[in-house]
């Protein structure tokens, strides 16, 4: 029996991810994601709210879903959190939210991901799905004890939760890393569904620059080793080298929690688009003419 996480193609579903000034300004970039597609709203603390509350009203209407990342430190009281979260859901519709800690240079009251979710306005305002951050490589200045630590907090707020959770990780090139990441919070108890963060297409020099910013410099050099630095600095980056090893873990441990991936459009969206449609992880018609039903999907 088919595997209901992979498409007709055997393939995984993918989101992906733009800022709210992308959508804004060059909506026909919507044209190329199927219907139901989640689109992630970034935010860099370089846009207002008006226009993150706007993007994600013409999301809606292309009738693609709006996944606004909701930064804890950005906040600078819990009222301006609440009028976010308000305002996206009764203006522009949203269900569903990242929850992160974010960075800010003068830091409000909320100082994590889980001080968001311990609030319960998610629940109260409709949030019917929340994702949460997943580091398969750790993360630079939280100790190991402290994520696991996190995670099962997550999962204890879940379980009094009316939305459902998902693990939304950072992107990496190493799939064995991943594979075994997989395993260790499957011994934790992890038991939320896993999107894994994937690069896609992109020039090496470029992927460089967000490797340094994500702190995943060690995967990257993994791909260099992998493929020959200078081959791999000439020749641009192959998200397949990533993607299928994990397409394989489906099939052979259909019982791992590893779900779908998402897709960092580091070579711009139309290359990501191009690569996922020609894949079979996203259907060749745009949004204007495919079906509802790949919502469920996505």
């Amino acid at each position: 029996m088919p595997d209901s996480r992979l498409t007709m193609q055997g393939r995984f579903a993918a989101s992906t991810e733009m800022s709210p000034r992308q959508v804004v300004d060059k909506p026909e970039l919507l044209d190329l994601a199927p219907v139901g597609t989640r689109v992630y709203l970034t935010d860099l603390g370089t846009v207002g709210e008006d226009d993150i509350v706007r993007a994600a009203r013409l999301l809606r209407d292309r009738r693609l879903i709006a996944v606004p990342h909701m930064a804890a430190r950005r906040y600078p009281s819990l009222a301006a959190f609440e009028t976010r979260i308000r305002r996206l859901t009764e203006e522009a519709g949203v269900t569903e939210v990242l929850a992160i800690a974010g960075e800010a240079p003068s830091p409000g009251p909320l100082a994590s991901s889980i001080s968001l979710l311990e609030t319960g306005l998610f629940d109260r305002c409709g949030i019917r799905r929340i994702a949460v951050a997943g580091h398969p490589e750790g993360a630079p200045d939280i100790p190991p004890e402290t994520i696991r630590a996190f995670l099962m907090r997550k999962h204890e707020i879940a379980a009094g939760s009316d939305a459902e959770f998902r693990i939304v990780t950072q992107f990496g090139f190493d799939p064995q890393r991943v594979n075994l990441w997989l395993d260790e919070i499957a011994g934790w108890g992890n038991r939320f569904p896993v999107h894994i963060g994937i690069a896609g297409p992109a020039k090496m020099t470029t992927l460089v620059k967000y490797a340094a910013f994500a702190g995943v410099e060690n995967s990257l050099s993994f791909l260099k080793k992998r493929g020959g630095a200078v081959v791999s600095m000439l020749s641009g980056y192959d998200p397949e080298t990533m993607v299928r090893p994990l397409e394989a873990r489906i099939r052979s441990r259909p019982d791992c929690r590893l779900a779908q991936i998402h897709v960092f459009p580091f070579g711009g969206l139309t290359k990501t688009a191009e690569w996922l449609r020609t894949r079979g992880s996203w259907p060749f018609q745009p949004c204007a003419s495919t079906s509802l039903s790949a919502e469920i999907a996505q």
